[in-house]
């Protein structure tokens, strides 16, 4: 289990998340992918970072598990933190965030294409928050980045998920490749933008952020806000405790 960062191309960073088997991250995850981000972005010879992941999907959100395991809510805080610590490093780092996606996008996955600066992904990616059937919100503020309000209400409300295909109709998926073409087609983008002035883009990057309409910052801490209050009133408990093993459950919804 592992958050790697590599420069397979001058000028670009990837950092990959490994966390078999779904890419379901622990707290501590959270925290290393946010360190790696910065790090990338804090390096004067990158221009653009690609954010891509190991295995059958590209994210399943937060490890449940571990919430599961913790009888007090120190993990329910860390992983609150160590989310907003990823979206934030996403969204404030230096040059632009190419996200590639595979597989399934679900939970804390939304939160950081939803800050990226851009979308590749593959033909079998899907997109979605199950958090009210998993006794959690948030993130609704980084879904509302990728389809119109409308949409995301409805995703939101029912947990189900939008195709690479229709986020790619709405505008938010730049391309969408087979997922054998999914890292050379992102690294494609990321090596057109690290062409640009290394300065020039990070001026760039910094006056785009400064004009967008919603502060995603204090947006998701008001969304976390009702997690933890749902979690205080045991509500958040009653609907985990079925989590993963109803009839049809998918492995993937096993840990995140």
């Amino acid at each position: 289990m592992s958050v790697s960062t590599s420069t397979p191309e001058k000028g670009v960073a990837v950092v990959t998340v490994d966390f078999p088997p779904v890419n379901a991250l622990p707290v501590r995850g959270w925290f290393d992918l946010a360190s790696a981000v910065r790090a990338a972005g804090h390096d004067t010879g990158t221009r653009c970072v690609v954010l891509a992941a190991e295995g059958r999907g590209f994210n399943a959100g937060v490890d449940i598990k571990e919430m599961q395991r913790d009888s007090g809510h120190s993990a329910l805080i860390g992983a609150n933190r160590g989310c907003y610590e990823a979206f934030s490093a996403v969204y404030e780092c230096e040059v632009p965030v190419v996200a590639a996606v595979n597989g399934f996008c679900l939970g804390g996955g939304i939160g950081l294409v939803g800050n990226a600066d851009a979308i590749v992904a593959s033909e079998d990616a899907t997109f979605g928050l199950p958090e009210l059937d998993r006794g959690a919100l948030g993130a609704a503020t980084h879904l509302a980045r990728l389809v119109p309000q409308h949409l995301m209400r409805a995703l939101y409300y029912t947990s189900r998920t939008a195709t690479a295909a229709q986020l790619h109709a709405h505008g938010s998926v730049w391309r969408v490749v087979p997922r054998g073409r999914l890292r050379a087609a992102a690294l494609e983008l990321a090596c057109e933008i690290a062409r640009k002035d290394g300065t020039l883009l990070r001026f760039a990057k910094a006056a785009i952020n400064g004009i967008d309409p919603v502060d995603v910052h204090r947006s998701y801490r008001f969304e976390q806000g009702f997690t933890f209050e749902a979690n205080l009133s045991g509500l958040a408990d009653r609907i985990r405790e079925g989590f993963g093993t109803g009839p049809g459950t998918e492995s993937e919804e096993g840990r995140a």
